[in-house]
């Protein structure tokens, strides 16, 4: 669907959930009163609904629903004998759609729904909800693409919706600490941020395997799985997980962590649009001399370096990088060599390096943060090894819930950690550096007949007018083309 400003409904429910009370205080009776202590009148329950019904989907809707607290009224899914059978036995008096496009004309009582589909189809899902003003709760990465992303954030505000991004971590109280050693100046002016993961743990860099129709579950409907994506026969081992190291439906090892871990550096630097990104890949060879090229998917390894402008918390102008496929940073003198770096055996971790010290965390999901300071003159503070939390995920979804009940523009929604507002700049730099490693794959023939991968540079971005200036053809991994009915 086409984004359109249209103007949300004025006389749904839920504006008479943001309304009711006001206009009606002369009728109120105590919650107490109607079924004791904690009750909720079923006028004050958002009727919930999920895209998305399986894996990261189940938890997603069910932390969502808050114990029962709100009512699940349909369930959305493209193989509904898969994961997603948790979510029909957790909430049997849903309605079952497969297409959330159906879905969604049809269930106008629809308050809010919570998006956990591959990545292909998060923008054009959480579009098609906001255009009927629907609030939105969607899976990271945000969007597929940079594009998507823009306009979605956009969108949030025109038709004053509700949005979160699903990276729980951004709830996490232990942010705070980084923060403060941020805020406190503990490590100084901060020049360098380094990144990394053990991403991809799921088959990627090798071609993709062959159609074949015969494998196809007669439970799942593959047309709706594909969505946006090209018409393609059905092929195994795509659903439900390792679609995310092609780039017709997934976003590569960034898509996967990236919003968890860039994530942290972002938000407590105060960072902005980078002004370039450059990459280089690992190579695979199957023979010799000759690489294996699949520039439909993701490759194995990557190193990404992006840059970005001073900001008030920085003091100076800031170099990011970030590595995947286990390839990790060198380890810092002033860190003892038997300690982990980032998190546990040094797999995942972010480094802000400062001129008098260190920031060292790990992956920023559901993992222990474990926040660690380092200064240059041997001081040291620790957070916790292990956390203690009284909700699922920081209360990543039920803040968002609660924030839907309080309507936009809410104390409530803008205490939320991953509304669009951040969530939509953060994943456009989350994305950018899988824009620089599908440029990197660029190739073209050249007059003597050889492979000149033209591409290969650092790619200057202009993030006001999203564009790279130096290199037309990058341009086309800004956004994507989309199937008919599925458009953005």
């Amino acid at each position: 669907m086409a984004h359109k400003k249209n103007k949300p409904p004025t006389n749904s429910r839920r504006s008479f959930l943001k309304k009711g009370a006001i206009a009606s205080s002369i009728f109120i009776v105590p919650r107490y009163v109607l079924g004791g202590p904690g009750y909720l009148a079923p006028s004050d329950r958002l009727n919930l609904a999920a895209i998305g019904a399986g894996g990261k989907g189940s938890s997603d809707i069910f932390n969502a629903s808050v114990n029962g607290r709100e009512k699940v009224t349909a369930l959305c899914d493209v193989d509904f004998m898969g994961s997603a059978k948790k979510s029909v036995e957790n909430f049997p008096k849903a309605k079952l759609y497969a297409d959330y496009r159906e879905m969604l004309d049809k269930e106008k009582g629809i308050d809010a729904v919570t998006i956990s589909t591959p990545d292909h189809v998060h923008g054009p899902a959480a579009a098609y909800a906001m255009e009927r003003g629907i609030h939105v709760y969607v899976q990271k990465p945000m969007t597929h693409n940079i594009r998507e992303a823009r306009i979605l954030t956009q969108m949030a505000r025109d038709h004053k919706i509700v949005s979160q991004m699903g990276n729980q971590g951004g709830s996490n109280p232990l942010l705070g600490m980084v923060q403060k050693w941020i805020d406190n100046d503990a490590i100084g002016a901060v020049s360098k941020v380094q990144v990394w993961t053990n991403r991809p743990v799921w088959p990627q860099g090798s071609a993709m395997q062959a159609p074949d129709p015969s494998l196809k579950p007669d439970s799942l409907d593959w047309n709706l799985w594909l969505g946006p994506a090209p018409e393609r026969p059905y092929t195994p081992n795509l659903h439900p997980f390792s679609w995310r190291g092609w780039w017709d439906y997934g976003t590569g090892a960034l898509g996967d962590v990236g919003c968890h871990l860039i994530d942290i550096p972002f938000r407590t630097l105060g960072l902005k649009y980078p002004t370039d990104a450059e990459c280089s890949i690992g190579s695979v060879y199957s023979q010799m001399w000759n690489a294996d090229y699949h520039p439909e998917g993701c490759p194995a390894s990557s190193f990404i370096t992006l840059h970005f402008g001073a900001t008030e918390k920085t003091k100076r102008p800031i170099e990011m990088t970030w590595s995947d496929g286990g390839i990790r940073p060198s380890h810092p003198d002033i860190i003892p060599a038997n300690n982990d770096i980032g998190g546990p055996g040094s797999y995942n971790g972010v480094l802000i390096i400062g001129e008098k010290g260190i920031i060292s965390t790990n992956i920023n999901d559901s993992s222990p943060l474990t926040p660690k300071l380092y200064l240059n003159d041997g001081t040291t503070e620790f957070g916790p090894e292990t956390e203690t939390n009284e909700e699922p995920e920081y209360g990543h979804q039920r803040k968002w819930v609660d924030a839907c009940k309080a309507g936009f523009n809410s104390d409530e929604h803008k205490a939320l950690t991953s509304s669009f507002d951040y969530a939509g700049p953060m994943t456009e730099t989350v994305l950018m550096g899988n824009l620089a490693i599908r440029s990197y794959l660029l190739r073209k023939e050249d007059s003597k007949g050889n492979m000149d991968f033209f591409a290969r540079k650092k790619l200057l971005w202009d993030g006001e007018n999203m564009r790279i200036t130096n290199l037309e053809e990058a341009n086309q991994f800004v956004g994507r083309t989309y199937r008919d009915g599925w458009k953005v």
